[in-house]
């Protein structure tokens, strides 16, 4: 069954959108100039500079009292409060998922809030699985994360697995490379930027999810609808996959899966999830920083 898998933040939830937002609130409740609403967005640098560095330039740019842990917890809920995922994007995944495509997420990020993001944008029960890259212990670009996304939802990465899937994503060095390195197709959202990486192409570019899905539809290879095919519900049981991988999990599976319903896990175990809140996937599925996975506090998301 042909896989397609989405980045999240700015691909899926226009999350710079959702920072302006939690930035703007930020400066009124305080009383600051409004004007440094650009240098907030600045100093974010799209979700791609470490929560740390943010924070702190923050609150020594206003001289704060905050603890970097307050000002995290306030940027969390913040941000979080004001993420949705557009219904022109909700009427993608719905096609994508009437052709017959199996869906799934890959993103970068700490565990926590980018499960939030999925549950409370409705995502949750659009998709067959999800991979966070914290919880996961790999990070886009590794190919391995994109294998665990598709053993999450149900399809074992081996044969042609590969030249069944898709990638779309906003960001060439982990989205695209990634699918590059990983055998995946692509398609870069590009959001009106250039194409600047000498080293690698996506297949196709677009300029926004409905477009880029759109591609993939009508992409030679692309299945055609099949009888009784539908979306994995609210309260249906599904088994996604195998717990696979020596760097996945080891040491803290009980800590990533903390509030999710599930612990425990081991390296081979059969996972699935009952799902009376839509939930499907066995552990929660974009902000790289270019290293090693990182804790929440370091990832820009």
């Amino acid at each position: 069954m042909p896989l397609l898998l989405f980045d999240l933040d700015n691909t899926l939830l226009p999350r710079d959108a959702a920072f302006r937002a939690w930035a703007r609130d930020f400066l009124t409740e305080r009383g600051l100039p409004p004007g440094d609403l650009d240098w907030l967005v600045t100093i974010d640098g799209g979700g791609y500079v470490p929560r740390s560095t943010v924070l702190s330039a923050t609150q020594r740019r206003y001289g704060l009292d905050d603890s970097l842990d307050f000002l995290l917890a306030h940027y969390r809920r913040g941000i979080n409060s004001h993420i949705h995922c557009p219904s022109r994007n909700i009427d993608a995944l719905r096609a994508a998922r009437a052709a017959g495509w199996t869906l799934g997420i890959v993103s970068n990020g700490s565990t926590r809030p980018q499960l939030e993001k999925i549950r409370r944008t409705g995502l949750a029960p659009m998709v067959d699985g999800w991979v966070i890259s914290e919880e996961a212990e790999c990070v886009k670009p590794d190919p391995l994360i994109f294998e665990i996304a598709a053993q999450r939802c149900g399809i074992a990465p081996t044969g042609d697995w590969a030249s069944n899937t898709w990638m779309i994503g906003d960001h060439a060095p982990a989205d695209i490379a990634g699918a590059e390195l990983a055998g995946l197709r692509s398609v870069w959202l590009h959001h009106g930027r250039p194409w600047a990486e000498p080293g690698y192409r996506p297949t196709l570019k677009a300029t926004g999810l409905p477009e880029a899905v759109g591609q993939v539809l009508s992409a030679r290879n692309a299945p055609g609808v099949r009888p009784g095919i539908r979306a994995a519900g609210p309260g249906r049981r599904r088994t996604v996959g195998t717990v696979a991988g020596s760097r996945w999990l080891r040491g803290h599976v009980n800590t990533a899966l903390a509030g999710t319903g599930l612990s425990g896990a081991r390296p081979g175990a059969q996972l699935s999830l009952s799902a009376p809140d839509g939930l499907r996937a066995p552990v929660p599925g974009d902000r790289p920083d270019g290293s090693a996975p990182a804790t929440a506090a370091a990832f820009g998301v």
